[in-house]
């Protein structure tokens, strides 16, 4: 099955537009995925992802959903799409993140990792051959393999440990896999290290998947470091299929994955920053608290045509912040979801005519980080 078709490339990078097909929908690439981490991106309807956001896919979280309701729960009433009343693709990662870094009293053993819930306390395996299951019963388009994701810094021999071990727990995901409906991508890790980096990409290509995800990003490593791993990392991967850099979201940091030839992004910073108060806008980051926009009647972006630009000022969504109302998120998160799909539209465009190279110099030097 061609399920992913490069339609487009830029002359002077290696950016790219694709498409990819799932079982319920199609996807333009490059894209961003909201997070829906217990089948709920936090503040918004399904109804206002489509319509106001314009989302294409969102990703939800198998070790939260495993943990409560449970998956068998999910799956008896009609799977993840039924369940959350969202009828566009669906990506679940496997567990292995939320594992290593939210679970406490895990152990670490070949056969996969023991830990306590941090729901009641209640004793958990998570396997490879578990992973699937779980997200194979929650019936997502996009699955993910079980990985250990390495902290950041970590020594050369621990990374390297890890990363074979990952590539082991990738084949036996790929061996547990029952369903043929979905799409399982198989993650790179390697920690900061470019020759593990170059052995992980190797032994996840021979095993063979549908994509490929760069696991083990944005962990604590300075930005350098990581636009390294990136760009040396990108190349390794087929080019007939699908990339995704996990949960890197930034920006800027998207352009420049893009450039490289990333496909896929996912990251909370969207929907957490705008509970914070925080609004992504074409000029860099505004926190909406600070009191110089607590009489001023400006939209948070004037370029931005989304329904909060068009309908509040910046002096009302100070006040609904300040107040501490639930519309103030619920405005905010519709800001910002609108403006990272907004810049994925913007990409691809420039990814079509061309431009891309110059559109990311000139997004660079006016988006102000400070």
């Amino acid at each position: 099955m061609n399920y992913f078709t490069v339609t487009a490339g830029d002359g002077r990078s290696s950016a790219r537009c694709g498409v990819l097909e799932t079982g319920h929908g199609i996807i333009e690439t490059p894209c961003f995925m909201p997070v829906g981490t217990k089948a709920t991106v936090k503040g918004l309807t399904p109804r206002q992802l489509h319509e106001e956001v314009g989302a294409q896919i969102i990703l939800a979280n198998t070790y939260h959903l495993f943990l409560q309701p449970g998956e068998q729960l999910v799956g008896e009433l009609g799977g993840l799409h039924a369940f959350m009343g969202w009828d566009g693709p669906i990506l679940t990662d496997s567990g292995g993140f939320q594992v290593f870094s939210l679970a406490s009293l895990r152990t670490l053993e070949e056969e996969g990792v023991t830990f306590q819930s941090p729901v009641d306390g209640s004793r958990h395996l998570l396997t490879p051959e578990r992973a699937i299951e779980i997200q194979e019963v929650l019936g997502a388009d996009v699955i993910m393999a079980f990985d250990e994701c390495t902290p950041y810094p970590v020594d050369y021999e621990t990374a390297r440990r890890s990363l074979r071990m990952t590539a082991r727990w990738a084949e036996r995901c790929k061996t547990a896999r029952r369903r043929t409906d979905n799409l399982l991508f198989g993650i790179v890790q390697g920690s900061m290290y470019p020759e593990l980096r170059r052995e992980s990409a190797e032994l996840t290509r021979e095993i063979g998947f549908d994509g490929y995800a760069l696991g083990g990003l944005s962990v604590g490593e300075e930005k350098s470091l990581m636009y390294e791993m990136i760009d040396m990392t990108a190349p390794l991967l087929p080019r007939e299929q699908p990339r995704y850099l996990m949960g890197v979201g930034k920006p800027e940091d998207i352009v420049a994955a893009v450039a490289a030839g990333v496909d896929m992004f996912d990251c909370v910073l969207p929907t957490r920053n705008a509970r914070n108060g925080m609004y992504f806008t074409w000029q860099g980051p505004l926190v909406i608290k600070q009191a110089r926009y607590r009489t001023d009647s400006l939209p948070i972006d004037e370029q931005c045509s989304c329904y909060t630009c068009q309908n509040f000022s910046r002096a009302y969504l100070r006040h609904l912040f300040r107040s501490r109302e639930i519309l103030s998120s619920v405005l905010a998160t519709i800001h910002n979801l609108y403006f990272y799909h907004r810049l994925m539209e913007k990409i691809r465009m420039q990814i079509k005519n061309g431009t891309f190279a110059d559109f990311m110099k000139n997004f660079i030097s006016n988006y102000d980080i400070s």
